[in-house]
């Protein structure tokens, strides 16, 4: 099949089911911290409120599309569209079955964290664009915190790399799949790498409790102070998809993707995806935020040589005679 058209064939619908996934994740997180704050959440819109989702685009769709006077605006305005397009990108390599997947390149993981890495450009540029100090400092904090904890998260990525020798994220869960991952995938460097890939992400995406760049006691709201409407909901968006791609990739480099003990399928990385998104909200409404020194201390300190660790353990093993 011609690339064009199985991209179009396959990566349509893959982009439709993540965008209804963040709209429904937003609706399970206000639900699942009404429950920890005994509260009620979503309720008048929908059946249980599951249509709010809905409602807060068609409220952000009717509000005034406003630009700070002194703001550079054509990087004002290209900044939410860039962040949008950047987290959707990223999908485009995840392979959600043996069949399901948009692009089976043979660089998938480098592709991934590449892409990840760009959404740091249109956040730096939304904040240095929209000539307020808040969003500078948000912008500023949000370079500083991705810059870091890109190191440990790519040391961590490689785990598996080294583990299945390949860097295509389809080869990495057949490696998975044919070593029983779920009985012998080594705990160790495995499940330690997975820890630290998870925690990064959690930084990457700004969740509680890494998400000073927002920091809405300090900075009102980071990069988005000054964006109204739909604009703001670009930023609001491409956070929730991040979120959601990062569980689906971690879900395949270490959980063994749509492999599974019985019926292996989509099915598989579909629970796996949920169960680790689910998991980011549970943290986030569990815990308090850090502040920055400490955010850059538990990184440069203690992540960074952790992973660095990990990645000698993964190479002396495969060099031992490992699986």
């Amino acid at each position: 099949m011609n690339g064009l058209l199985h991209g179009l064939l396959y990566g349509l619908p893959i982009i439709t089911v993540v965008l209804t996934a963040t709209a429904l994740g937003l609706w399970f997180e206000r639900k699942f911290a009404a429950r920890i704050q005994s509260r009620k959440g979503p309720t008048m819109v929908g059946p249980a409120g599951i249509l709010q989702p809905l409602a807060d685009v068609l409220k952000m769709l009717q509000k005034e599309q406003i630009a700070p006077a002194a703001a550079d605006r054509f990087l004002f305005e290209l900044a939410p569209i860039l962040c949008g397009a950047c987290a959707v990108a990223t999908a485009a390599v995840v392979p959600f079955s043996p069949t399901v997947i948009a692009a089976d390149i043979d660089v998938g993981v480098l592709y991934v964290l590449a892409v990840n890495a760009l959404i740091l450009i249109p956040v730096w540029m939304g904040g240095w664009a929209s000539n307020n100090k808040f969003a500078l400092i948000g912008a500023m904090r949000a370079v500083a915190q991705s810059v870091s904890y890109s190191v440990p998260m790519v040391l961590s990525a490689l785990v598996p790399v080294i583990l299945a020798g390949s860097m295509s994220l389809s080869d990495i869960v057949r490696y998975q799949s044919e070593h029983h991952w779920f009985a012998l995938w080594p705990t160790i460097p495995g499940l330690p790498a997975f820890v630290l890939f998870f925690l990064s992400s959690l930084a990457e995406a700004n969740r509680i409790p890494f998400d000073i760049p927002e920091a809405e006691s300090e900075l009102i709201a980071g990069i988005t102070t000054e964006y109204t409407g739909m604009k703001f909901g670009l930023f609001y968006m491409a956070e929730y998809i991040h979120t959601l791609i990062a569980s689906a990739v971690a879900s395949v480099l270490f959980l063994g993707g749509w492999d599974g003990p019985l019926y292996p399928g989509l099915h598989w990385m579909v629970i796996k995806t949920l169960l680790l998104f689910a998991s980011i909200y549970w943290v986030r409404w569990s815990l308090l935020r850090f502040r920055t020194d400490q955010l850059m201390m538990l990184c440069w300190k203690w992540l960074v040589p952790a992973s660095l660790l990990l990645v000698m353990a993964a190479a002396l093993y495969v060099k031992a005679g490992g699986m």
